[in-house]
């Protein structure tokens, strides 16, 4: 999240729509844009009340950035609300941020439908970052899936496959390097980050990240 902020900053956006964001702890979102531009807007997107009342009492004195209430399931009504309570302007580029929930939205609710659902309603120049763990990376990620979804949550991990993750991107354009392992996706925007030194950063990575770009 931090790399992806940091990279979307450095190419002007200004306007930042966190979905399933949780409770925006330290480094969040619009900690990082902040560094870069005070007064980049950010509007955090949450369905449990609880994050949301927590998260607005954390936010209350810092300006420029709300949460609101809403499913990332219902692009339509979050967008609405990201407008009219966030100041939201989708006359003008918009990150949307996809930071690790894909994997909690079904095949049958359609996640590449809902990531062009969002980016239909921005302007040229808007961007989706996304991060999602594989199905087709080690065997003890796909035994993670197996193990929460006995603890019977009401948003149940459904991992992908490389493919399918790419495929989440649709039409848009993807930024250097493409979609690839966390650690791999511009290492150059975290002075800690040295993925080579990760002798755990091989082909089968259990997490990909990318970047796309409407043109």
């Amino acid at each position: 999240m931090r790399r992806a902020v940091l990279y979307l900053c450095s190419q002007g956006v200004d306007q930042f729509l966190d979905l399933g964001s949780g409770i925006p702890t330290a480094g969040n979102v619009h900690e990082v844009a902040h560094t870069v531009n005070p007064q980049a807007r950010v509007v955090y997107v949450d369905h449990d009340p609880v994050a949301v009342t927590h998260s607005r009492a954390l936010l209350a004195d810092t300006g420029g950035v709300v949460a609101i209430s809403g499913d990332l399931r219902e692009p339509r009504l979050v967008l609405r609300d990201a407008m009219l309570l966030g100041d939201l302007d989708l006359t003008r580029p918009v990150a949307v941020l996809l930071v690790s929930v894909l994997h909690f939205v079904g095949d049958q609710r359609g996640p590449a439908e809902l990531v062009a659902e969002y980016m239909n309603a921005t302007v040229p120049g808007s961007y989706v970052a996304l991060s999602h763990a594989r199905s087709d990376g080690k065997r003890d990620a796909a035994a993670t899936e197996e193990v929460y979804n006995r603890s019977r949550s009401p948003n149940p991990m459904q991992f992908r496959t490389a493919d399918k993750i790419r495929a989440l991107f649709g039409d848009l354009t993807l930024v250097d390097p493409g979609v690839v392992h966390l650690p791999r996706w511009r290492p150059e925007f975290d002075p800690d980050a040295d993925p080579d030194a990760d002798p755990d950063v091989g082909e089968d990575y259990p997490a990909l990240a990318g970047v796309g770009r409407r043109d």
